[in-house]
């Protein structure tokens, strides 16, 4: 007797596996439908579009001023579906659309990369004056680098687009960081996925040192560039 409600126990809990895993691949299927060729998508590109060519405007503006290009290059994209699963599975949340739309901030993402570090923070201020933008947070990793010694000015904006014939606040993430600060973090996302175990901490105090001089270099080129524009 014991040993036939063993066996029953046992295949519930097997059902109930298959249930959950069966639940599991249709939300993830209905997430992949909501964020890959949808209105989200047609959205995010509008919006990544937009913040492009305000970042555009204000490079002319600071061009006019400075007498030089204050951004260098920026990109835009729409995060891929695998990595907002894995996102969403890193902070223990369900699979779901609107629970990545609260609280995945980098859904769609824009990247400046800025001449110096002062570049950024003019840049930054003149985004906040914009009237059809929202500066919902800001996160400073210049000024307080993350434990890594990764650098950037992360700020989580509501971009206005037209859509649909009305007014619609779309959230993107936008990263604000000098060349030297870009090849960090570049390295950076490189290697993490191929460090060992046994490596991994060597590899991070490595790192750690090299942020710790690009972040020596980029003030040392701020002070050259600030005596330079004196003469």
């Amino acid at each position: 007797m014991n040993s036939y409600m063993a066996v029953t126990n046992n295949q519930r809990f097997i059902y109930r596996r298959i249930e959950d895993e069966n639940l599991k691949l249709k939300k993830k299927e209905q997430l992949k439908n909501l964020l890959v060729d949808s209105e989200f998508s047609m959205k995010g590109n509008c919006a990544i579009s937009l913040l492009l060519t305000k970042l555009d405007i204000i490079n002319t503006i600071l061009l006019m001023k400075a007498g030089r290009n204050v951004i260098q290059h920026k990109t835009g994209r729409l995060k891929e579906y695998e990595s907002v699963c894995k996102k969403l599975e890193k902070k223990g949340l369900d699979f779901d659309f609107h629970v990545a739309l609260e609280k995945i901030n980098d859904l769609i993402g824009v990247r400046a990369v800025c001449a110096y570090v002062d570049d950024i923070y003019h840049v930054a201020d003149l985004l906040e004056k914009q009237k059809d933008i929202r500066i919902i947070k800001k996160k400073d990793y210049i000024r307080e680098p993350k434990k890594s010694g990764y650098q950037s000015l992360h700020l989580i904006l509501e971009v206005a687009i037209a859509f649909q014939n009305e007014t619609q606040w779309i959230k993107i993430e936008l990263q604000l960081r000098t060349a030297a600060m870009d090849y960090w973090a570049s390295l950076d996302h490189q290697l993490r996925y191929k460090r060992g175990r046994k490596e991994a901490q060597l590899i991070d105090e490595e790192l750690q040192q090299c942020a710790a001089v690009i972040s020596s270099l980029d003030q040392k080129m701020l002070k050259i560039r600030k005596k330079i524009d004196k003469i």
